[in-house]
Parts: structure tokens; C-alpha cells; sequence
């Protein structure tokens, strides 16, 4: 059991994949960073100064309980996901053309042409149809 675990773990698919989780996780903290802290301050500068991170639309306001805890706001934070959102474009778009890339530096084999069938069945039951008849 032992070695069928280590031929499996040692297949080229199962170490790829794993490597393209790895280089994933890292890109997308990149892609993070990117977002937050390069694209989107020039984009909240050029819309007044906002900062989208910070974006929410309050359902209830923070309050204060009767025995002095407080109590927080209720809010769709949608900030949050416009940079979430800007975040999965880009890193689609990077994949996009990487994969672009690799597929104009490894173009697909042509297929062999297909032998040629032969006669198909009616056309050998009308050759022995006119042998017969002559």
C-alpha cells in the first residue's frame, strides 16, 4: 500500500497540481496587495478620497445596551467585494494570458488524417451484384 501511495504522489499530474496551489496562494496575496494598496488609492483619490475598503451601507446603527455594552452596526460591507471582485479580474486576466501564451508557444498536433475506409458495404454488395449479373 505504501508504494502504490508513493507511485501515486510521485505521477507528474499530482506534483503540478500541488505546485500550482502553492504559486496560487502566493500570486494571489500579490494580486491582493496590488489591488489594495496600488490600484485602488488613485481610483479612491480620483472618485474624492474614498477609500472602498470602507464602503458599507449601515442597516442599524451602533448602539449602546442598557448595561453599557455596546452593540455594533449591522452593514453590507460592499467595499469589500468591489475589491474582491477586482482582484478576480485581474488575476483571470493574468491566467487568461498565460495560458494565451502557452498555447501560441505549444500549438496543437494536427491530427492524422484517417486511413481511407475502403468501399463501404453497399458499394461491395453492387460490385457482386453486377459480377453476378454478367
Amino acid at each position: 500500500m505504501i508504494k502504490e501511495f508513493k507511485e501515486f504522489i510521485m505521477r507528474g499530474n499530482v506534483l503540478e497540481l500541488a505546485i500550482a496551489v502553492i504559486i496560487a496562494g502566493a500570486f494571489g496575496a500579490i494580486v491582493t496587495t496590488f489591488t489594495k494598496d496600488v490600484l485602488m488609492p488613485p481610483i479612491g483619490l480620483a472618485l474624492g478620497g474614498v477609500d472602498f475598503s470602507d464602503l458599507q451601507l449601515i442597516l442599524q446603527e451602533a448602539t449602546t445596551a442598557a448595561d453599557g455594552t455596546e452593540v455594533p452596526a449591522v452593514a453590507i460591507k460592499w467595499g469589500k467585494l468591489v475589491n474582491e471582485i477586482i482582484n478576480f479580474l485581474i488575476v483571470a486576466f493574468v491566467l487568461f494570458m498565460i495560458i494565451r501564451s502557452y498555447n501560441k508557444l505549444n500549438p496543437k498536433e494536427e491530427p492524422a488524417p484517417a486511413p481511407d475506409p475502403g468501399p463501404s458495404e453497399k458499394d461491395l454488395l453492387a460490385e457482386i451484384r453486377d459480377l453476378l449479373k454478367k
